[in-house]
């Protein structure tokens, strides 16, 4: 065989091995899901878990745009399913519905949002909602600058506010919670969807008051103190943790989680086992990113409810403060 020869035969191998690649890339199923920061490590667990035990042959992909930004991409059919830290919207609704998308609501644990300072800071251990409202309300903007306008016993010093972008579920959650309605801030805060960035910024500033999901907390532990809540006069102040969600003491700031499945996609296996995978594997993978993950009896009802196909949601297009994940699965969804 001469030169030639061979080097018509390396091309031909080369050619072959890249088709085959591309063939085998193009083969491999892939689960895309996107959305909120707060339900990334869950979602995240379960995708490398479910990924492992099927041997590389599904791909799950989960990116992190916030839970407006991924209702965005969900409603517009560009992934399969949306992680989302408060229910969608009746705007979102819409727009899904525009799109002929159908969707299966389903919740897998719960979140207790934190409030969190600088370790530093000496003065600050415990707030009520009262309080948090007075920083955070729109009336509050360029107006409640320093601690002690918030209470007189505290001093005289800037806040320093870091929290929930306005395409975060965390932000409407929160909103929802403390001010008494969706969207309802003050807007001069360093906002990010990242909670990266907001664990940064309150890490570094003694004057700084943040908030986000527990698990970014918990991780963060060294750099961060929580702030306990207290929900109401009379009421005792009580820290985030798993034990005060399931105890219902973590009041108004715990709340349940969602992924958001697209009723066609369900049509493809991978995105049905992966999902079944989660709902089933879901309590122990849930817990072991530090969030509160739903009774044996709840996972099995989303379970049912996914099997059958119930689309729609629960809580007809407004977010619920302090409602059970029981009574929402059971409900009659909406679309």
């Amino acid at each position: 065989m001469n030169a030639s020869h061979i080097g018509i035969l390396s091309s031909l191998l080369a050619t072959a091995t890249l088709s085959l690649a591309a063939a085998t890339a193009q083969a491999q199923p892939i689960v895309k899901i996107d959305g909120s920061s707060t339900v990334f490590p869950p979602t995240e667990a379960v995708a490398e878990d479910f990924q492992k035990s099927k041997k590389g042959a599904i791909k799950v992909t989960v990116g992190i745009s916030g839970t407006g930004g991924g209702f965005k991409k969900f409603c517009r059919g560009e992934i399969d399913i949306s992680n989302a830290s408060r229910p969608i919207l009746k705007k979102e609704m819409e727009e899904c519905a525009k799109a002929g998308i159908k969707y299966v609501e389903l919740p897998i644990g719960f979140d207790a949002l934190t409030v969190v300072v600088n370790p530093k800071n000496k003065f600050l251990s415990r707030m009520t909602v009262e309080e948090l409202k007075k920083l955070w309300e729109p009336a509050a903007q360029g107006v409640i600058t320093r601690w002690n306008q918030v209470n007189p016993a505290w001093p005289d010093a800037p806040i320093k506010l870091f929290g929930a972008g306005s395409d975060s579920g965390t932000f409407d959650y929160f909103t929802e919670a403390v001010v008494g309605k969706a969207k309802s801030s003050r807007g001069d805060y360093t906002a990010s969807e990242d909670d990266n960035v907001l664990v940064q910024g309150v890490s570094r500033d003694i004057n700084a008051i943040g908030y986000f999901g527990y698990a970014y907390y918990y991780e963060n532990a060294k750099k961060l103190k929580a702030v306990a809540i207290v929900e109401k006069a009379g009421k005792p102040a009580v820290l985030p943790s798993m034990n005060t969600v399931l105890d219902g003491t973590y009041q108004p700031l715990a709340r349940p989680i969602f992924i958001y499945v697209n009723a066609k996609s369900i049509e493809k296996p991978e995105v049905r086992e992966f999902v079944e995978y989660y709902l089933r594997n879901g309590k122990k993978l849930v817990a072991e990113v530090k969030y509160v993950p739903l009774n044996d009896l709840d996972y099995k009802h989303a379970l049912s409810n996914f099997s059958k196909r119930k689309t729609g949601t629960a809580f007809g297009g407004e977010a619920e403060v302090g409602v059970k994940v029981s009574e929402l699965l059971a409900r009659n969804p909406t679309e």
